[in-house]
């Protein structure tokens, strides 16, 4: 079955080949571009599956020599590759099942990141601050681009919420298991005697929405119109810059007052809008999907404590795979990667039991 599927895709793999070296092909841009697309997609799976039917012949030659050789020495180096050899194809067959599983659709989309300020008061403030400086530096080692969309700061240097858009390669399959609720043990700045404080603060990631995927009708809209509150200034509360909308059949508000011009707060405000109902669409689907099965894998609350970062101990702990790394400054400044491969290595075993079973 897993044979037959592969070589399907390697016939498809070839056709794409064909096609991309056809002369009529290469003279239309958008048609090229759609081919080089599916063909580079492909490339991994078709490349692992050619690896794994070369071990497989090396296998069978190995075997074939063993039912021949009579020479003893020969016969036991026979074996010895034998045992490897089916070692390296279980490996391999595993890779290719990963790579068969169903691709997230969102994987390839920016985000929009919400970080909240949770349990805690201005303690939790100033760690979703925190929170937000160590994403910002990871954005930085990947190249990303982020733009705050809209924030709202504490006199302590804290954000009571602070929502920014988060461009670049990939950023969805990279930072969907970040949301849930964030913990902190540590004794604060306005502590006087000494003692460890626990506070929490909520991370959301959402893929962003195009606006093919959410329409949304203008008639379903409440939008006002204010004065921007925050710091002095030229600008601030001497015009109706600050936008806030209001989505009647779902009663989402978003709220937006970061520029001085109001049309940019209404496109901003309209970009969280959108990503927030496509996000309720997808949890909507994904509670439909899941209602079967919640008896075996639980309910999976995104509001659910998903890490701890203790600062007496030097010490983040991921509660759902288990992990703890004693290295809490370095993933402050953004160094996730361990982190975040883990993760996405706990999540697709867990896809391979589910579709195995």
């Amino acid at each position: 079955m897993l044979t037959e599927r592969l070589q399907s895709l390697e016939r498809q793999y070839s056709r794409l080949e064909e096609r991309l070296a056809d002369p009529d092909v290469l003279r239309h841009p958008e048609e090229y571009q759609k081919y080089s697309r599916e063909h580079a997609e492909l490339t991994p799976l078709i490349q692992a599956f050619r690896r794994y039917r070369q071990l497989q012949k090396e296998l069978a030659d190995s075997q074939a020599l063993l039912r021949e050789e009579k020479d003893e020495d020969i016969r036991a180096l026979a074996r010895e590759e034998i045992q490897a050899l089916k070692e390296k194809l279980a490996q391999a067959e595993e890779e290719l099942r990963l790579l068969l599983l169903p691709k997230d659709p969102n994987d390839e989309k920016n985000v929009l990141l919400e970080i909240r300020a949770g349990t805690g008061g201005e303690e939790a403030a100033l760690f979703a601050a925190d929170l937000f400086r160590m994403y910002s530096r990871l954005a930085e080692r990947r190249g990303w681009k982020m733009e705050v969309l809209s924030h709202s700061p504490t006199g302590l240097g804290g954000f009571k919420e602070i929502i920014a858009l988060v461009s670049g390669d990939r950023v969805y399959s990279q930072l969907k298991y970040e949301s849930g609720t964030h913990r902190v043990q540590r004794v604060p700045a306005t502590e006087s005697q000494g003692r460890i404080h626990t506070s929490a603060v909520t991370v959301a990631v959402l893929p962003e929405a195009e606006e093919v995927e959410v329409q949304i009708n203008p008639e379903e809209l409440r939008i006002d119109v204010y004065r921007a509150s925050g710091p002095g200034g030229q600008h601030v509360n001497t015009t109706d810059s600050a936008v806030r909308i209001t989505h009647l059949p779902t009663g989402l508000v978003v709220t937006c007052q970061d520029e001085k011009s109001q049309h940019k707060n209404k496109a901003k405000a309209l970009k969280v809008l959108r990503a927030r109902l496509l996000n309720l669409k997808q949890q909507e689907q994904k509670r439909e999907l899941d209602q079967e099965r919640r008896s075996q894998v639980g309910t999976g609350d995104r509001s659910e404590r998903i890490r701890t970062y203790n600062f007496p101990q030097g010490r983040v702990s991921d509660h759902r795979i288990g992990l703890t790394l004693h290295r809490l400054p370095e993933i402050l400044e953004g160094d996730l990667d361990e982190l975040i491969q883990a993760l996405i290595t706990h999540y697709r075993t867990e896809a391979l039991k589910q579709a195995g079973a």
